[in-house]
């Protein structure tokens, strides 16, 4: 289907258009048709999502469904998917019906709660489709305006400050990578992501202000792009304003938040970091391994001392992604294909934990691990689906999260013993916070009066957690539902990294004969 990518990334925005311009009033019914809108929005840009599915050839290491038009000023206006990028896309495309679902109970503002949510699909979709730098940079960064609205809006008592300190640690990160974007071009004379992938960057050492830079302009544009997708990811130690954002954000912004926000800073890493500053990736490799390694271990100690549910599990998430940028720059198959089906797991797991949080906050109105125990005894499904994503996010065999630490593990295990050897704590201290809050909020007695009336899972609640359920489940017993699609693009990837560094080495010998 011709313009297929912008259907799908566009279509979410025609109906925030479409809510902002038709739907007056606040009351009752007009909440009700906001809600409903943006279901049927997101339902149908899913639905129309998996004609790219189904019409995607993973033996095709380039990128396909290329879309390519004059923009902007000479700019170009060009999307494309490959292996990497088309599973988030799908990631997307299916939680957000699930996340606007989850939205059913709130009262305020709903119109401009759904319109928030529908742009933030549309820029979070493009960073995913986009190959023109200048693009991606602005999908890239628009993303920060709705969310920002929703965590300083809907968010809890601390809202603002916690927007804010969002806001500006992400955007201060991206204004070294535009620098860097801005370099790019008058070095390669283009925009155009494709072209950027093929080009040489220099790699000969320079002396910048007095300092001899080894890797040259590579080092220089890769710690430009590696400082905004760090924070991003979030990166140890630059990890501080996600658990404020995850604690005031409402359950919708946090499942967005961790389920496909975060997968930004990875996507980056594996779009731009690796195949265009290869003699700066493999140089840094052992930095980022180490950088990741004391965050799985730091932050998992650090989300076993929490006493709010959503910090907890907003710790969790950084340590998840230590093993994801591990996997990256293990720079193998394994720990490639790892990181990608990590990422996408985790999407299904955190998003699926957020929505637990949100099911008895809604009913109780606390997140304090201490409010509640013994909630199997009033809620026995809440407790099933609770305890299946305490499972998956521990990293049991048979869901999708074992699958994802173990092909991460095997990967560092070959760049690295040592990290691997300090990373598979991070399994251990995983079992202990996770198990600890399911033992804390779900066993036990019934002791608290103010739990003895609360209502198990509706029939909204359960539908809402089906899909997450099947998914989690399926690939964790058939990963090469992942694996098939993302694993050619991972060998390309990977060739052309040595290519390029074998390249790099043999200008240098010449240079020095």
């Amino acid at each position: 289907m011709e313009n297929l990518l912008s259907i799908i990334t566009f279509l979410p925005l025609a109906a925030a258009l479409i809510l902002a311009a038709f739907l007056r009033g606040d009351d009752e019914a007009a909440q009700r048709n906001a809600k409903w809108l943006a279901l049927i929005a997101t339902s149908v840009t899913f639905l129309v999502s998996l004609f790219l599915l189904a019409g995607f050839d993973p033996a095709d290491t380039g990128f396909q469904f290329v879309e390519e038009r004059d923009w902007l000023l000479g700019l170009k206006y060009k999307m494309g998917v490959d292996g990497i990028s088309i599973l988030f896309v799908m990631l997307t495309t299916f939680l957000m019906p699930l996340t606007i679902a989850a939205c059913w109970e709130v009262k305020t503002r709903v119109k401009e709660y759904m319109i928030a949510l529908l742009v933030l699909e549309t820029l979070m979709l493009g960073v995913f489709c986009a190959l023109d730098l200048v693009l991606f940079y602005l999908f890239f960064e628009g993303g920060l305006i709705p969310m920002f609205l929703i965590i300083g809006i809907w968010g809890g008592q601390n809202r603002i400050y916690a927007a804010f300190k969002f806001f500006l640690y992400t955007f201060l990160g991206s204004v070294l990578m535009l620098v860097a974007m801005v370099a790019m071009f008058f070095d390669a004379g283009t925009t155009d992501i494709p072209s950027l992938l093929n080009h040489n960057f220099g790699s000969e050492e320079i002396t910048v202000l007095g300092i001899h830079v080894v890797g040259g302009m590579q080092t220089l544009m890769w710690l430009a792009f590696f400082a905004s997708f760090a924070v991003k990811m979030p990166m140890w130690p630059v990890h501080t304003w996600l658990p404020d954002a995850h604690v005031q954000a409402p359950t919708a912004g946090s499942v967005v938040l961790a389920a496909i926000l975060l997968k930004m800073g990875g996507y980056g890493f594996l779009r731009f970091s690796l195949p265009m500053f290869p003699v700066a990736s493999d140089l840094l490799a052992p930095l980022v391994l180490w950088m990741s390694a004391i965050a799985i271990v730091y932050t998992s100690l650090v989300a076993l001392a929490q006493t709010d549910m959503k910090k907890l599990i907003a710790y969790s998430s950084v340590a998840h992604m230590g093993y994801v940028t591990a996997g990256i720059f293990s720079i193998n198959q394994q720990g490639i294909d790892g990181a990608i089906f990590q990422m996408i797991s985790h999407g299904f797991i955190s998003g699926a934990l957020f929505l637990c949080v949100g099911v008895i906050y809604d009913r109780m109105h606390t997140r304090e691990i201490d409010a509640y125990g013994g909630l199997v005894n009033r809620m026995p499904a809440y407790a099933l689906i609770f305890m299946l994503f305490t499972m998956a996010n521990v990293g049991l065999p048979g869901t999708s999260g074992f699958v994802g630490e173990f092909l991460t593990l095997m990967g560092m295990f070959q760049a690295n013993t040592w990290v691997a050897a300090i990373a598979t704590t991070g399994v251990i201290l995983s079992a202990a916070y996770a198990l600890w809050l399911y033992r804390r909020v779900v066993m036990g007695d019934l002791i608290k009066e103010s739990l003895k009336s609360i209502t198990d899972m509706t029939r909204r609640e359960r539908a809402i957690f089906a899909p997450l359920v099947v998914m989690t489940l399926l690939l964790g017993v058939y990963p090469s539902l992942v694996t098939d699609i993302i694993g050619p693009s991972t060998e390309a990837l990977i060739s052309d990294h040595q290519t390029a560094l074998l390249e790099a080495d043999t200008r240098l010998a010449r240079a020095g004969d």
